[in-house]
């Protein structure tokens, strides 16, 4: 059993990897705007509403605790994702790193992976104006600032290009920096299956200081 800190634990890869965390018995303290919005109750898990922004809260939260995991994400519909991603989760790390936490995993985004040799998914075009703000700043935040960390040991978990709700099936492939397409050329994951590699790589760490990707 792991005692781990979920950052925003009650959004939709939040609550996928809330679940799969409470299922396999591990030891959960949600960090949530919104407490109401989290559905499951158990003994293991403890609901705290704080602002991530709060570093010396979340230094004191996160002390003792054998990971971090963030879904941290401002919002797709607010106007300020770009801001606030590219203020926030400097803060996030910041505390990960005071409070003595030894990992740092992060929901990262698939805006930087490569879709064609020199080619990033962020600069091909398919990515709709609408949710661009949150794709850049969290593909800024992993290329300027996390390649550059080595004081927390930290992974950034990007997703295929389509995350989506879905089956839980455990079968899946996890690659570095290429998206992964299936067989008809389609980039997709679940996002419980998205939550089964994450939690998997909590209880048996296989990359340190490095991004990695899922898809089928």
């Amino acid at each position: 059993m792991k005692s781990v800190v979920l950052i925003g634990a009650s959004g939709f890869v939040g609550t996928a990897i809330l679940n799969e965390l409470l299922s396999r018995g591990h030891k959960v303290t949600a960090i949530v705007r919104n407490p109401e919005k989290i559905n499951v109750s158990s003994s293991n898990l403890d609901i705290v509403k704080t602002d991530v922004s709060d570093t010396n809260v979340m230094v004191e939260i996160c002390k003792g605790k054998d990971a971090i995991i963030s879904a941290y994400n401002p919002g797709w519909a607010n106007p300020d994702i770009y801001e606030e991603t590219l203020r926030n989760y400097p803060l996030i790390l910041e505390a990960a790193k005071q409070s003595g936490t030894k990992r740092l995993l992060c929901v990262g985004g698939a805006g930087t992976l490569f879709c064609a040799p020199g080619l990033r998914v962020v600069d091909s075009g398919v990515i709709p104006d609408a949710i661009m703000g949150g794709v850049k700043s969290l593909g800024e935040f992993y290329l300027n600032t996390l390649m550059n960390e080595k004081a927390i040991d930290w992974i950034f978990f990007s997703p295929a290009g389509t995350l989506e709700p879905g089956k839980r099936t455990g079968k899946f492939r996890l690659g570095k920096d290429d998206l992964i397409v299936d067989k008809n050329g389609i980039s997709h994951i679940s996002v419980e299956d998205y939550a089964v590699a994450m939690v998997d790589e909590l209880e048996n760490p296989k990359h340190h200081y490095e991004r990695f990707t899922i898809g089928y």
